[in-house]
């Protein structure tokens, strides 16, 4: 940039040249971040100072004048040492005073600066031995404090050179801006490298101590602005660098857990990618295996798990895990007198029984069988609101038989009849004389079952003593056409075909506490048993507690990515308080989803 004068001509000066640049750069800038950073940063006040001194120091050269001394601060020393012999009056007691201020010697160094026209910054002297086939060699000095310089390095295998693998987004060598990626290190404070391993350079950086000098051949690519930064994704998985073995440097690895918010800084590298927690005030960057990556490694690792077929319970009887025409649910009762209120229920849920005996349908789009294409690693998300004139999102309840889930439901209905509401299930069964078309049941024909089944107007679906019973996306829709939160319990692997844009579910686990406080908390609650057409109440076995606890873990092991909250349910009044809070943040915070649902 050529040098601008302060004078009163048409000449524009830097100072007010930097005042207009953000505006004469808003048309420019695609986002509101970014313009605001712009005047941010050209608004620094200490950044104007430096402008001003630059236009002053412009203006001085520009005059050329002669300075009338070289040397004001060694007058002034030599002044103060001669009035040390004088008889000290009041008048050199503060002149001497004066003298002697940092503030007075700061400002007569500066005048010699100036006047000796020394205005370069002071540098390292050239080594000696630069060999002169090198064109082009960095002496860098960088100031180390307590956080790690932020850059790996690793042996190029055919030159033997110590080259920088990658310089960590937000990192000391990355604010520099003077450190890159395959830039080739020759010295480190002196010490020459090239014969050396990596490791043992880090421990000379490690036992280095203020400035760190390094002497570097440049690289000869030429980088790309990274337009990276702005991408966020929700971890689907638990991540500890520490206990990965292929991670090229565990000390530059990021943890976190499954649901985190991560910020992509790069993804320049095909195999790990750096990263930060969403929100931290820190802006150096970690390095996670990327979604590629991370989805090879799973799928090797973990092929038992993905192809094994979801299984809800441990019985062998239908009738004793699944709700049936006059039972509802089989639930934990949860209140007072420790019995389940019968009757209550309006979205439809199937367990498993054996498929010798009862041929069974689940899911109108695809099996239940874990998709080995779907290996949960990463998920891009963008903050959401919904917005008033809106459809209240999907609630989805997930949980194993016994847990309280069709209980918590029902507290939540009564607490707002008008807010909340349920689907109505179809079913092929005839209607009995105390029921009413839409309001217990849907009452269709099994032609017409067969033919919703076939046009996939079922979310999931079953059969049980050769009628259909199902619930179909039309009973979701019109319950949110009524703008009330439609209450939907279903089996987990059914949530990812409810995960789209018309939906935008938002999915809650109800998990059981430990099995020490199910026999504490249930010893005098029942359970509905359908095996008799009368729905009988039992109290709660031993196998019914470990059933509970063995279906949570499988549903959370193998769909715990797909849940937005868990919920404990050891007291079902803190549950449900618990629950009734997360539907109040639900409905007014912003919220992280998929970008697909808001891009489609």
């Amino acid at each position: 940039m050529p040098a601008l004068s302060t004078g009163s001509g048409s000449d524009t000066g830097l100072y007010e040249l930097l005042a207009a640049l953000p505006g004469q750069l808003q048309p420019h800038v695609d986002s509101q971040e970014d313009l605001t950073f712009l005047w941010d940063m050209f608004g620094e006040k200490s950044l104007h100072s430096l402008v001003k001194i630059h236009e002053k120091l412009h203006y001085y050269e520009k005059q050329n004048p002669v300075p009338i001394l070289h040397g004001a601060a060694v007058l002034a020393d030599d002044l103060a040492e001669e009035l040390q012999n004088k008889p000290l009056n009041s008048e050199i007691r503060e002149l001497l005073k004066l003298l002697s201020k940092p503030n007075v010697k700061a400002l007569l160094s500066v005048h010699d600066t100036v006047a000796q026209k020394n205005y370069d910054p002071v540098l390292p002297p050239m080594p000696d031995d630069i060999d002169d086939e090198e064109d082009s060699v960095k002496i860098i000095r960088l100031v180390k404090n307590r956080e790690p310089l932020g850059a790996t390095i690793k042996k190029d295998e055919q030159t033997g050179a110590i080259v920088v693998a990658r310089i960590m987004r937000g990192g000391a060598a990355d604010r520099s801006g003077l450190i890159h990626v395959g830039d080739e290190l020759r010295e480190v404070n002196g010490i020459p490298v090239e014969d050396k391993r990596p490791e043992e350079i880090i421990q000379i950086l490690a036992q280095s101590q203020g400035a760190i000098t390094f002497k570097i051949i440049p690289s000869i690519k030429e980088e790309t602005p990274s337009k990276e930064g702005k991408m966020f994704i929700k971890a689907l998985f638990d991540y500890n660098p520490n206990e990965d073995k292929a991670i090229p440097c565990k000390e530059a690895g990021l943890s976190f857990k499954k649901g985190d918010i991560l910020q992509i800084m790069s993804q320049d590298d095909a195999t790990w990618w750096q990263a930060k927690h969403a929100g931290d005030a820190n802006p150096r960057a970690g390095l996670i295996p990327s979604k590629h990556f991370q989805e090879r490694r799973l799928a090797l690792r973990r092929p038992e798990i993905l192809v094994q077929p979801f299984k809800v319970s441990s019985r062998k009887s239908y009738e004793e895990t699944v709700e049936c025409e006059e039972t509802k649910d089989a639930e934990y009762a949860g209140n007072n007198s420790g019995t389940y209120i019968a009757g209550f229920r309006r979205s439809f849920r199937l367990s498993r029984k054996d498929k010798k005996t009862n041929k069974s349908m689940y899911e109108c789009k695809k099996s239940d069988q874990y998709d080995t294409a779907d290996v949960p690693t990463y998920e891009e998300v963008t903050p959401y609101r919904r917005q008033t004139n809106e459809k209240y999102r999907l609630v989805v309840l997930v949980g194993p038989v016994g847990v309280g889930l069709n209980e918590l439901k029902r507290k939540l209905l009564i607490s707002d009849t008008q807010h909340y509401g349920v689907t109505v299930p179809h079913t092929t069964r005839a209607k009995r004389s105390q029921e009413s078309d839409g309001v217990e049941y849907i009452f269709i024909s099994k032609h017409l079952f067969e033919t919703d089944v076939q046009n996939n107007k079922f979310i999931e679906y079953g059969e049980y003593k050769n009628n259909y019973y199902g619930t179909s996306i039309d009973s979701v829709r019109s319950v949110l056409a009524k703008n009330k939160v439609c209450l939907l319990d279903v089996q987990p692997h059914t949530v990812k075909h409810l995960r789209t844009l018309e939906f935008k579910p938002y999915v809650i686990f109800i998990k059981p506490p430990s099995i020490e406080r199910l026999r504490e908390t249930r010893k005098n609650a029942k359970i509905i048993s359908s095996r008799d057409d009368q729905g009988a109440a039992k109290p709660f076995t031993e196998e019914d507690f470990q059933d509970m606890i063995k279906s949570a873990q499988i549903m959370e092991n193998q769909y715990g990515h797909l849940f937005d909250k868990i919920i404990v349910n050891d007291d079902l009044t803190v549950a449900f308080n618990e629950l009734k809070t997360t539907f109040d943040k639900l409905e007014t915070e912003a919220h992280w989803v998929p970008v697909s649902w808001l891009h489609s």
